[in-house]
């Protein structure tokens, strides 16, 4: 009877964390997609999912889409190694994606434009 009780604990308890997480951008709307974006106030790099990372500057997101094969390695408990020239992160800057408990990073990827998400005025 434990033997079948602790699957199902374990499923239970792992429910939430493979449900739909809440989307970031829900009551945002894009805006154009920039070159370059400024990293003095910002916050990220955050992997969402294998084809977006996300930073957060004040209320606006920034949605980066990696160009690259890099993608496969991309997950959201991943770590991104940035390369960064100055204080802004450009298209075709490069970065890696450092899995748990390996120490070897992924080959160089590269960021594809941003686009801003801002919140919708009611």
């Amino acid at each position: 009877m434990i033997a079948r009780a602790l699957p199902l604990a374990a499923m239970a308890l792992a429910l939430p964390l493979t449900g739909a997480a809440s989307d970031p951008f829900a009551g945002r709307v894009a805006g154009p997609p920039q070159n370059c974006i400024t990293l003095r106030t910002g916050n990220g790099p955050t992997i969402i999912d294998r084809q977006t990372m996300l930073y957060r500057d004040g209320g606006r997101l920034w949605k980066a889409t990696p160009i690259g094969a890099c993608t496969s390695s991309m997950e959201p408990i991943s770590t991104v190694v940035v390369e960064v020239y100055g204080g802004q992160l450009c298209q075709n800057d490069r970065f890696r994606i450092l899995s748990p408990g390996m120490s070897i990073p992924s080959p160089f990827c590269r960021f594809g434009p941003f686009t801003p998400y801002v919140k919708v005025k009611k």
